[in-house]
């Protein structure tokens, strides 16, 4: 029986969850928050603070497995609203995303010291401390690592950096220190298994110097799709309906999405949902000032705007997978992606969608004319998009990462 650990949750850890406490090896589940309310008192809170508090729940089959440290996050969550910027700050606030994973690492390591595991799984940022405890007691050490290695990123986005000076500020990955990279280095030095969501992110391990153990690739799951008869009406105005989802910075190569729009500027409309980054950049409050930008939406919400659009542009520079692409597929949009994600694992060249370089607004804007020039094929991509998204489930994930999981703990 293992502890599986993750501060904020999210899709993937959910289900990662779910399927290790379905096949019986799931003893403990540590996290921050579980929002479990009664209907009394969400409707007396704050519609915003509810529907944030409401992505904290879980599911109830997990409930007698949950082990809850809320204080770091909570204050997380809230301080920035509140008027205190500072406590959250990148890597040096006390409450800030670093603090909260360090906190609840350490009290995962204060239980596995009092014995009765054979195996933690815990995610990067969050098992230095846990995984040396683990070491002390024979304990199996599992490791997901849900984005690139940091040597690989911190060698591509640097150069970024120097590329492209006016989004420098979004890159804030450049920004951690040394302590927190030797943190991540520590924890992989420690790992028996590293589990991965795509080929590119078991590519850039390559860089990790001290790391001897196995890696093991399990994609993510897709959510339930449209069914295949579903269609969506054309544009009143004509134009190419492109949408990206995802986090406002370079990493995700934003600057190459707007210059590819302004090419074929006449052929597409652009949508644009996620959040700015706390760190000020004008040019990117520009470019959204000129499309149509939702800062933040349910998921739902973000899946009916997905089958509302024609395409699904991501161009990122440094990706784990990318979960946005299987969900864009799942609602019928052909997907335009770099081989820096899990694009090239899941999309068929010039089927579901095209795998274009980094950083290349050209090869984005000309897969955007062919889309709108020729409407059939981009009917028949739809229909090729939402098969393949078929192929993959989460149920399907839960059961593979719980098989593996298995595996690595009869070899022990």
């Amino acid at each position: 029986m293992l502890i599986f650990t993750h501060p904020t949750g999210n899709a993937n850890v959910r289900h990662a969850a779910l399927g290790l406490f379905r096949a019986g090896l799931l003893s403990e589940f540590w996290t921050c928050l579980n929002f479990d309310a009664p209907p009394l008192l969400e409707r007396i809170l704050p519609a915003r603070m509810a529907g944030q508090l409401r992505r904290r729940a879980y599911p109830s089959e997990l409930s007698n497995a949950i082990r809850t440290r809320p204080f770091h996050e909570v204050v997380r969550l809230f301080a920035p609203k509140l008027g205190f910027p500072g406590l959250v700050a990148h890597e040096t606030g006390r409450f800030s995303v670093d603090a909260v994973y360090r906190a609840l690492d350490r009290a995962v390591a204060r239980r596995l010291r009092r014995g009765g595991y054979s195996a933690v799984y815990a995610y990067e940022d969050g098992a230095e401390s846990s995984f040396l405890a683990a070491r002390r007691h024979g304990v199996c050490t599992l490791y997901d690592l849900p984005i690139g290695h940091w040597r690989a990123a911190r060698t591509l986005l640097l150069d970024e950096a120097e590329r492209e000076p006016e989004w420098a500020a979004t890159l804030t990955g450049n920004r951690d220190s040394t302590a927190k990279t030797e943190r991540k280095d520590a924890e992989l030095a420690l790992a028996d298994v590293v589990f991965v969501a795509s080929a590119y992110t078991r590519q850039t391990l390559s860089q990790a110097a001290d790391f001897k153990g196995t890696v093991v690739v399990v994609p993510y799951g897709s959510p339930t799709f449209l069914p295949t008869t579903a269609t969506r009406p054309p544009a009143a105005t004509g134009k190419l309906r492109v949408l990206f989802v995802g986090s406002l910075g370079q990493r995700k190569g934003l600057s190459y999405l707007f210059d590819a729009c302004r090419l074929v500027q006449s052929a597409v409309s652009l949508t644009v949902i996620g959040q700015k980054p706390l760190e000020p950049c004008p040019v990117l409050d520009r470019e959204l000032a000129a499309v149509r930008w939702i800062p933040s939406c349910p998921h739902q919400q973000i899946l009916a705007e997905m089958a509302a659009h024609d395409v699904f542009v991501f161009p990122s520079l440094f990706e784990g997978f990318g979960l946005v692409l299987l969900e864009a597929l799942a609602m019928g949009l052909p997907v335009i992606t770099t081989a820096h994600t899990a694009g090239p694992d899941l999309i068929h060249e010039g089927v579901e969608g095209f795998i274009v370089p980094i950083r290349d607004s050209a090869a984005i804007a000309a897969r955007l004319e062919l889309l709108h020039r020729e409407p059939a094929r981009l009917a028949e991509m739809s229909e090729q998009a939402r098969r393949r998204a078929a192929e993959f489930s989460w149920a399907n994930y839960e059961e593979t990462l719980a098989a593996c999981v298995g595996r690595a703990l009869a070899r022990i």
